[in-house]
């Protein structure tokens, strides 16, 4: 029989993961302060740097707040906090060979699915907003800064037509890992090719045709990402 190593666990996650099963379970609940420093101590039977390490564990996964000088507080978790923590992983992920590419068909499988959705449950006020940010991408030609931000503002109103706040930190995610991506694309003459793609999205979306959404959405992404593999190839 081989021997197994086995990790030893560092007794402050032991702290977090009961803490955070306490706060699951309603022991705790949003807004409710947790004990002391020093009564967790005497509950958990640790040292003070246990109990802070499980704190800021915690507060790292958006369950607490900790502030200095007062007693943790429990805190709901966003879906930013899910996506804060992905950040590090996924800019390794996209620096391996293929990463970019990865990322790209995970925005474009995602940003599909934004687009159908839109075109069949936009509402008046929801096609306003998306006419609104159209028009201010369009108004941004010529400056490339100022279009690379309406650009994201304009994909990120179809992001929230889904009313999914998941959605919509999944979108601004993706925007910033690829940000670099878009900056690259961006050269000049290709903003207004952007504006006419994003034009052609909004008009599918507000004639309520989700293919036709698609097809768009897709279009001006497959050109975005062939357009990226031109430049950086050319720079090699």
């Amino acid at each position: 029989m081989r021997i197994a190593q086995v990790k030893q666990r560092r007794l402050s996650e032991d702290v977090a993961d009961r803490l955070e099963r306490m706060i699951r379970d309603g022991e705790f609940l949003e807004a409710d302060r947790l004990p002391s420093e020093r009564d967790l101590m005497r509950h958990f039977g640790v040292g003070r740097p246990s109990v802070r390490e499980a704190l800021l564990r915690l507060s790292k996964m958006g369950l607490v707040e900790v502030r200095s000088g007062e007693r943790a507080r429990v805190t709901r978790p966003t879906p930013q906090v899910v996506i804060d923590q992905l950040s590090g992983s996924a800019r390794h992920m996209m620096a391996a060979p293929g990463g970019v590419h990865d990322f790209q068909n995970a925005r474009t499988f995602f940003e599909i699915g934004l687009a159908r959705h839109a075109a069949r449950h936009a509402t008046p006020q929801d096609l306003k907003r998306l006419e609104e940010a159209l028009e201010v991408n369009r108004q941004s030609i010529g400056d490339l800064r100022r279009f690379e931000r309406t650009d994201v503002d304009f994909h990120f109103v179809l992001a929230e037509i889904s009313r999914n706040p998941i959605f919509m930190a999944i979108h601004a995610a993706l925007a910033e890992w690829l940000l670099e991506q878009r900056r690259t694309t961006l050269a000049a003459g290709e903003d207004q090719k952007a504006f006419e793609a994003h034009r052609l999205i909004f008009e599918a979306v507000a004639s309520g045709d989700p293919d036709r959404a698609e097809a768009a959405m897709r279009e001006h992404l497959d050109y975005v990402a062939r357009r990226y593999t031109d430049v950086v190839g050319a720079g090699e």
